[in-house]
């Protein structure tokens, strides 16, 4: 857990050494709670990957909030992730909440490879000074700087439980998934202000062929000026991110795509709880 861009899906990322959650600079990329499935001879770690920590302002953003409730909730080990950078650290109500949950606590100061000596030092000191702590890691998940020694430290801490999980799984998620989400990181990718904060993906059909996979998908947008800046001019726009897409699901599902795309609009879908309630958000 973690406020926005501390980089806690770079993190995950690192630790399964597969790109299972989509990154990017943008705060509030991750909007689900995504399971990320580490295994080995001895162990079977299941990482819950949450939203960035936000007061919300609107349903979408609660429903957000939720995911990350609920992670807690079920943690055997909180890992909590603040970015050396920061100046801020998290709020009081957000650290009283942290603090009265059972679960083991580690502090990683993550982006080490980018801060200087004082920042890293101030948070490491802001760190011991908030008490509940078990440990305090100094990381780097981009450069995956001290990663191994964070995760022999989280297998350290485990309980004795059978696998929740078969030995082959990745993720509790499905491709049709996944498919959505790397499309969803294309829009974050490549347009600015609120336009990918307005989006949201729905793969509305996928077929799974020996040598190809045919795929399906709704970009949709609250606005009809938000549609026509999704596809540009003469489609250019959505044919560039739809291609982009494209090569990333053939890398992840290491098979040829055809993929189809089209905008949708839907209005207010943000704040609008039966449409929520469609899109996969629990409210």
């Amino acid at each position: 857990m973690g406020k926005p861009n501390a980089g806690k899906s770079t993190l995950l990322n690192a630790f399964l050494g597969e790109k299972l959650s989509i990154v990017t600079p943008k705060a509030q990329t991750t909007r689900h709670r995504i399971l990320g499935i580490l295994n080995d001879e001895n162990f079977q770690i299941v990482f819950s990957d949450t939203p960035g920590i936000i007061k919300p302002k609107y349903e979408l953003q609660k429903s957000m909030m939720k995911f990350v409730s609920y992670s807690l909730e079920d943690a055997d080990l909180i890992i909590c992730v603040v970015d050396a950078n920061d100046a801020e650290n998290p709020d009081e109500d957000t650290l009283s909440g942290i603090g009265k949950i059972q679960a083991l606590k580690i502090l990683v100061i993550n982006k080490i490879d980018i801060s200087t000596e004082t920042q890293v030092s101030e948070k490491q000191a802001w760190g011991q000074k908030v008490g509940f702590f078990k440990e305090i890691i100094q990381i780097s998940a981009l450069t995956k700087i001290n990663v191994n020694q964070l995760l022999n430290s989280i297998v350290g801490y485990l309980p004795e439980h059978p696998a929740y999980y078969d030995k082959e799984d990745l993720s509790d998620r499905t491709e049709r998934f996944f498919a959505a989400e790397i499309i969803r990181e294309k829009i974050f990718l490549n347009y600015q202000q609120e336009i990918p904060y307005s989006c949201e993906v729905i793969v509305s059909g996928f077929k799974d062929k020996p040598d190809i996979s045919v795929v399906s998908a709704e970009i949709i947008v609250e606005r009809d000026s938000q549609k026509g800046i999704i596809i540009g001019k003469n489609g250019e726009s959505l044919k560039k991110i739809s291609t982009q897409a494209r090569l990333a699901l053939e890398e992840f599902l290491g098979k040829k795509v055809f993929l189809e795309t089209h905008v949708r609009v839907v209005k207010d879908w943000r704040s609008n709880p039966s449409q929520l309630k469609k899109f996969g958000y629990e409210m």
